[in-house]
């Protein structure tokens, strides 16, 4: 199993960066080997975290792959969880945290996490690179977005 994780402080309120990765719809703007998004279902729980089911589309040069994931946001506790539900990985989870920071109103701490495995070998050699290579630029991604939607620190 394959896993990253990482931290970055950004010149952006937690919220903000919370609403950032919550807008799944806009990922094919800024995601590394991201190509298309759709919702496929959106309900709320009864302990109010909204939660989406959501197909996404990922390709490099001629390779393409669709998978669907379970994205539960927790507005509250400023968390965001992705669940693998259907695809070529055999099993991927990734985390968002967002931590406001202490002397700064208008910082955060970005946790980033995720683990990933896929079903078929022969397609993991050949992808596996490029995938490790975009899940690592991820929260780069992410910085480099909110500076475009929210102006740069």
């Amino acid at each position: 199993m394959t896993a990253f994780s990482t931290t970055r402080r950004v010149r952006h309120t937690a919220q903000d960066m919370f609403d950032l990765v919550a807008d799944v719809e806009a990922y094919p703007k800024f995601v590394p080997l991201c190509r298309g998004l759709r919702v496929i279902r959106r309900f709320e729980t009864e302990d109010g975290k909204q939660v989406l089911v959501a197909e996404m589309e990922v390709g490099y040069k001629a390779i393409r792959e669709f998978f669907t994931s379970r994205v539960t946001l927790d507005r509250a506790n400023l968390e965001i969880l992705v669940e693998y539900v259907d695809g070529p990985f055999k099993r991927m989870e990734n985390r968002w945290s967002f931590v406001p920071a202490d002397a700064d109103a208008d910082a955060c701490t970005v946790e980033f996490a995720i683990a990933y495995e896929f079903k078929n070998r022969a397609f993991a050699v050949l992808v596996g690179g490029i995938f490790d290579a975009a899940f690592r630029k991820f929260a780069e991604a992410f910085e480099t977005r909110a500076n475009v939607v929210y102006g740069a620190a």
